[in-house]
């Protein structure tokens, strides 16, 4: 478990130096075995407490029991949660009959637009992981937008010997990524040594399905899997040859990068 702990020291001190360096930052939590993590990870930053809110862009659409797992968690570890939705774009009927790209667009790129506007965060930490899909592996640690939040991805500062480029000019809009180097097994390896609570919609319960990543339910399938423990998964993991996010439909195509160009987590 050396790498682990080698990985989660770095993570800490991300998460200290954007602390040190940004003001009114916020954090993005999908309650997703990632963003959970991270969550995680900043509470051992902070001596168990969270100094910056939790933030969740609601599109409606979520699995119930994501939901119910977001306010639970936040009851029992006393999270300061903020939830942000694209009330306009639910109300003029946006869904993703009208096209995932353009669903997530309006009610998860613009919804976390129009949160980052009413709230004035200048900086927001996400569980973005390099090796989960192709345009994360060209993210940095301390990655800059634009004040659109909008992502060059040909323009990043270089991050060489753990040199991390924390100073940026007024109106940048900065994205923090503290589980950079991390893999999907690490994730796993991690939740398994320090015991942290996860979404059973992980775990196969007597279907022989489960889901590998978690996102809104009309474009989120379960993969076919018995695994019913952390063990299980991390076995299965070790063998697979199929991609983490391929049950993700706005996956398909460019559609992510072309979200993620435009502001999407």
């Amino acid at each position: 478990m050396r790498h682990i702990r080698q990985l989660e020291d770095q993570s800490v001190y991300i998460l200290r130096e954007a602390y040190k360096h940004f003001d009114n930052l916020g954090m993005l939590w999908s309650m997703g075995k990632d963003s959970t993590v991270l969550l995680w990870l900043a509470r051992k930053a902070f001596f168990g407490q969270v100094p910056f809110p939790l933030l969740h862009v609601d599109t409606s659409y979520k699995i119930p029991a994501m939901i119910e797992y977001r306010d639970r968690i936040a009851r029992e570890w006393r999270l300061d949660l903020v939830v942000g939705q694209n009330k306009q774009a639910l109300a003029d009927g946006m869904n993703f009959e009208r096209g995932r790209v353009e669903c997530c667009t309006a009610l998860k790129t613009n919804g976390l637009k129009m949160l980052l506007d009413e709230k004035g965060y200048t900086g927001i930490i996400l569980g973005v992981r390099a090796d989960e899909e192709g345009t994360r592996a060209k993210e940095r640690y301390f990655s800059p937008r634009d004040k659109n939040n909008d992502w060059d991805f040909r323009d990043q500062p270089p991050e060489l010997w753990d040199q991390f480029k924390t100073s940026f000019p007024p109106g940048t809009h900065i994205r923090i990524h503290p589980l950079l180097d991390w893999t999907e097994i690490n994730i796993w390896e991690y939740i398994k040594l320090e015991n942290i609570p996860f979404m059973d919609l992980y775990l196969d319960k007597g279907d022989g399905k489960r889901y590998r990543s978690l996102g809104c339910a009309p474009c989120t399938l379960p993969i076919e899997s018995t695994a019913t423990t952390v063990d299980e998964i991390i076995k299965e993991l070790r063998a697979t040859t199929v991609a983490e996010r391929a049950g993700r439909a706005q996956d398909e195509g460019r559609g992510m990068e072309l979200l993620r160009k435009d502001g999407y987590m």
